[in-house]
Order: C-alpha cells, then structure tokens, then sequence
C-alpha cells in the first residue's frame, strides 16, 4: 500500500505538533504550552495506523506579518521549498488546515488563501482541526456555532473534526483526548486512502519560476504576483516586495552559477 504525503500548516500555537503526537498514538513531535514556535523548519513523522502509512510534514507557523516580516516570510519560504521538495516526490494528498478553535479571523483568511489558494493552487484536498476544545460539552457544538464564520471568510474545506489535543490525565480529559485520536485518523483516512488521488504537482509555484526564468528583468508577472498576495492573502506590501525580489534573485543566482 503506497505511503501518502499529508501537510499540517496553521498559525503558530495551533498545536500542529501536538495534533501528530494525537495521531500517532505516542510522543514523536516536541510540543510547547509557550506561545513561541517549536517547529523552526517543517519536521518530517513516518506515522501508520489501522493498517495505514502516512508521512506528515510539521511546517512552521504562519505568524501575522505585523509581528515580524522576517519571521512570516521564513514561514513562507520554509513552506514553498517542502511543497516543491513533495512535487518531485509524489505530491500533497492531504492538507490538513490546523487552527485553534477560538474567533474566526482575517488572519486565519489570509493563512487559509496563502497556503490553500497561492501555494498549492487549490488542487490538493484540505480539511480542518480545530483544536482546544476540552471545555466544550460536545466538541462539535463548537462548529455548529461558527460554521457560517468560516463561509463568511471564504474558508472552504472537504472536512473537519472538533477535537482537543491536550493530553490530560483526568478521565473526561483522557476520554475526550482518545475520542480525538479516532476523530482525527477517520478523517485523515476519509481523505486519503478513502479518495482517488491528491495533488500530484505540476503547480503555480513551478510556472511562476519557469517564466521568470524565461525573462528574469522586468517580467510583469511579478507586478501581477505581489498584487494577488497582497490583495487575495493579506501581505503587506514590504513584505510581497521582497518574497518577489527573493525568487528573482535565486533564479539569479542559478542562471549565473
């Protein structure tokens, strides 16, 4: 049976590693109480269960780029280099959109269009994991009531599961913690094994190089480019500037090498 590729992205704090831990059944991601990042570069987990193979990609927290460009944009250049690295090696078969059950934001938009829409072209299957949900009675009333937040941003997505990925020793903890464990592996399997296939590669990334490869100065698809980021995923423009100038100049650098 073929391994699939599955990608974890979300704001820093979301509990992306904590959510491989829950999957996996056992510690293998270094989590944090901290607000501060755990995952400085994505992190790779072989991970199997129920007679399935998974290689899951911990990428690194899209932060709001008001709380340091430089950190956003390393997010984002850290994130480009596995989606490219995971083209030559059979693609995306699952995003999974890791996010803190908490008000639905702008910013939870703009790391949504992004990753989903700018990165991977909207080709590869995404779900959501809403994460922090301990306190709720039933863990899918939160959806229920802030569904229609996620409509209103646009947010489209083929599943979800409410869940808490905090492993407490309490019973009602434990209970619900083991409940998120089986909540989670259905829905990664759903959309994995339980579909055709996933994005195979061939995508924006690739063109946009190729092209700017072709005329390496004064390309308009650059304008075009720092446009939809900063229009369609919220990026300032100081940091849509140099994201562009970056491409131009690796291509640069590998024409001239």
């Amino acid at each position: 049976m073929s391994i699939k590729n599955i990608v974890l992205f979300g704001e820093t704090g979301a509990g992306k590693s904590s959510v491989v831990n829950l999957m996996a059944g056992k510690e293998i991601a270094t989590t944090s109480l901290s607000p501060k990042r755990c995952t400085s570069k994505w992190e790779e987990y072989h991970i199997g269960f129920n007679g399935y193979n998974y290689k899951v990609f911990d990428t690194v927290g899209l932060e709001d780029p008001q709380l340091g460009i430089k950190e956003y944009l390393d997010a984002i250049v850290n994130a480009r280099n596995l989606i490219m690295k995971l083209e030559d090696e059979g693609g995306i078969d699952l995003l999974l959109f890791c996010v803190r059950a908490e008000r639905v934001t702008e910013t939870l938009q703009n790391n949504y269009r992004l990753f989903y829409e700018w990165l991977c072209e909207k080709k590869a299957p995404i779900v959501l994991v809403l994460t922090g949900l301990e306190r709720e009675e039933h863990m899918e009333d939160w959806w229920t009531r802030n569904k229609a937040a996620f409509d209103k941003y646009g947010i489209d997505v083929q599943g979800h599961a409410c869940i808490t990925a905090a492993n407490e020793l309490d019973g009602r903890h434990q209970q619900l913690y083991e409940e998120s464990r089986q909540l989670v592996r259905n829905l990664v399997r759903q959309h994995t094994y339980g579909r055709s296939c996933g994005w195979k590669g061939g995508g924006w990334l690739r063109r946009f190089m190729g092209k700017l490869r072709v005329s390496i100065l004064g390309n308009p698809n650059k304008k075009y480019t720092k446009s939809v980021l900063i229009k369609r995923c919220g990026m300032p423009q100081e940091a849509a500037v140099e994201l562009v100038s970056w491409h131009v100049g690796e291509l640069r650098q590998k024409k001239f090498a």
